[in-house]
């Protein structure tokens, strides 16, 4: 089976792939997304819309949000805090990314009253005195999303353009549960279309809910090094070897932050695993380009390390990178 839908800043009423949706009940009552899956995994996606999208923000990529994702019993990826906003910069799940420039969106410091938000489109911007990362933006062009899909795999396609600014892009974003595997491969594909260079980083926030266990102890982060961290992480966790150990549970309305170390320029460093002893159940992630940067966050409900990538790609030039997720049980 292969479906596609697009939407446009012309048609911004129109419901994006809405002969995916129709059929599955209260899957999609309020917020359009789709499944897909593989003899051992069964996921699901939320699907980008203007109108009635369940993340509508200007912080995070609107491609590629799954927000369930169930191997062996196990659920890796759903809410992780409570809110009904769709306007709220971090209210998302799953494997998501942003894009920056400079730590803001790519043209805000190139003057004018727009700039853009990669996956998401042409943004407004206010008079103010710096960058608002938190902050959701006015979209005044969400650009055009193509959606395309079969039964193990689901292509998000979104291409956007700002003559002014001399910024355009083709964004193309492809999940496929590997066939036979307990895998998620996310490839990317950036095509700069526009007249200036696209100068950014990206990073994967993931927003790991495994089986909704609290972090605390039962969870352990591990790298292929040695890692350090650049701050205390008030007593919750710290590094130990190769991993990061929680000493305690972290309760509601905290969390904790810190950038990591210890990794060099190869992509084999570009890899961690989350394991949750208590429910016996882990994930791999491993990325085919070298880390330029490592930050980890959590609070009670989601453990979340966040790799990033550069970017630079010249006037009619494109690349490409891709992101493996390996879903396994302990013995």
């Amino acid at each position: 089976m292969r479906t596609s839908a697009k939407i446009t800043a012309m048609r911004p009423l129109l419901k994006i792939a809405a002969a995916l949706v129709l059929t599955h009940g209260a899957w999609s009552a309020e917020h359009p997304s789709a499944p897909f899956g593989n003899e051992l995994v069964e996921a699901r996606v939320y699907l980008p819309d203007p109108a009635n999208g369940y993340y509508r923000g200007t912080r995070f990529d609107w491609s590629g949000a799954i927000h369930s994702l169930v191997y062996a019993g196990h659920e890796y990826f759903g809410e992780w805090q409570q809110s009904d906003d769709p306007y709220l910069h971090d209210r998302i799940t799953g494997p998501v990314e942003e894009y920056r420039t400079d730590n803001k969106g790519l043209g805000y410091d190139d003057g004018g009253d727009r700039f853009l938000r990669i996956g998401v489109g042409v943004v407004a911007k206010p008079a103010e005195d710096d960058y608002r990362w938190r902050h959701t933006y006015t979209i005044v062009d969400p650009g055009e999303w193509t959606v395309r899909r079969g039964s193990n795999w689901i292509e998000f396609i979104h291409e956007v353009a700002e003559p002014t600014l001399g910024y355009a892009y083709r964004l193309t974003k492809r999940l496929t549960l590997t066939p036979g595997r307990p895998e998620l491969v996310i490839d990317h594909t950036l095509d700069n279309t526009g007249r200036k260079t696209i100068e950014t980083n990206v990073y994967n926030h993931n927003f790991f809910v495994i089986d909704n266990q609290p972090t605390g102890p039962d969870f352990a982060v591990t790298f292929p090094f040695e890692v350090t961290a650049d701050r205390e992480m008030d007593g919750y966790a710290a590094p130990s070897g190769h991993q990061i150990l929680f000493q305690k549970e972290l309760p509601p309305d905290e969390s904790i932050f810190s950038l990591l170390g210890g990794f060099g320029d190869s992509a084999t460093d570009h890899s961690f695993t989350i394991e949750n002893r208590r429910v016996r159940a882990g994930v791999r992630v491993t990325t085919d380009r070298p880390l330029a940067r490592l930050q980890f966050w959590s609070p009670r409900t989601t453990v979340c390390p966040e790799p990033f990538v550069d970017l630079r790609v010249a006037p009619g030039q494109g690349d490409r990178w891709t992101i493996r997720y390996e879903f396994y049980t302990l013995d």
